[in-house]
């Protein structure tokens, strides 16, 4: 989808929130570059010769180019997919494998894909369009490698608490996410930059709990209930907003968001002061126990 660059001089280039500065915002999941995204979106390219020569051939070979040329195109689909999978996997301190293989889906399409269009009705064998299939699910392998296998975990973090910290994060960023695609209903980019400076600071906090587990309990209302609320209401309000262009209703959201971000930031600094005076008496005790030891520390 196609958006629309602004900046300070622009038409729309005023902020919502003048003395936020909009280059402290995080970077959202997804905004990074995908590694192999280029060398993934080439294999698009290659069903679209078999469309063409099908057309050239019997009944048997059209259905059997068609086929190969539709198992290749939802293998390259399948494959992008996997790729944004594995990118969202590594942004993430605490994460859990994805569900669906897709780049290993990917190549065994990739692998059948080559396998139909190889496939002759003339010669009759399956032998060497079946060697071929396998020469390209081994490349598509070491292309583009294979999808996460295990879940990336924080260490002196016990397993139970750690997924609890990747469901939560997971339903957090769902939530964000409804709510960016809600507001883009409304048709305002002012609005659509404005949630965007939400998000991250709501992803501020999910990163902070990700960093310290035992932030869980203290963040999980932010992280569910609320955010499930501002999802709510971007929702209804972008709805509403698309049909008559309400400005009280519009001011009455902006509201909304500024009081929700003024609560997500306190409650992400308390996070991180809790940690940091966790680990001012971690050093205290340490220190005591290293003088009681007959160690002397300036």
């Amino acid at each position: 989808m196609a958006q629309k660059f602004g900046g300070k001089y622009s038409p729309d280039g005023t902020s919502e929130r003048p003395g936020k500065a909009a280059g402290t915002l995080a970077s959202p999941p997804g905004s990074l570059p995908v590694r192999g995204k280029a060398r993934g979106n080439m294999l698009f390219i290659a069903p679209f010769p078999l469309l063409f020569t099908a057309f050239g051939q019997d009944a048997v070979g059209m259905a059997v180019d068609f086929l190969a040329a539709a198992t290749l195109f939802l293998g390259a689909y399948t494959l992008a997919e996997g790729l944004k999978a594995e990118a969202a996997f590594e942004e993430r301190k605490v994460a859990r494998r994805p569900a669906i293989p897709r780049k290993i889906i990917a190549a065994t399409l990739a692998g059948l894909g080559v396998t139909l269009a190889a496939f002759s009705p003339e010669s009759g064998g399956m032998v060497q369009p079946l060697i071929y299939g396998v020469i390209a699910t081994i490349l598509h392998l070491a292309a583009f490698g294979l999808d996460p296998l295990t879940d990336k975990n924080v260490e002196g973090v016990d397993q139970f608490q750690q997924d609890r910290v990747a469901r939560v994060i997971d339903e957090a960023e769902e939530q964000l996410d409804r709510m960016g695609s809600a507001i883009q209903r409304a048709g305002d980019r002012k609005l659509e930059r404005r949630v965007e400076g939400f998000q991250a600071t709501a992803r501020q906090m999910c990163r902070t709990v990700e960093e310290d587990p035992r932030d869980l309990t203290a963040a999980r209302k932010f992280l569910v209930v609320y955010l499930q609320g501002a999802a709510e209401a971007t929702s209804k309000f972008a709805d509403l907003y698309a049909r008559n262009r309400d400005p009280v209703a519009r001011d009455k959201y902006v509201a909304l968001l500024d009081d929700l971000e003024r609560n997500f930031s306190a409650k992400t600094e308390t996070l991180m002061v809790s940690d940091r005076s966790a680990l001012d008496v971690e050093i205290e005790v340490l220190r005591d126990r290293l003088q009681r030891e007959g160690v002397r520390m300036n």
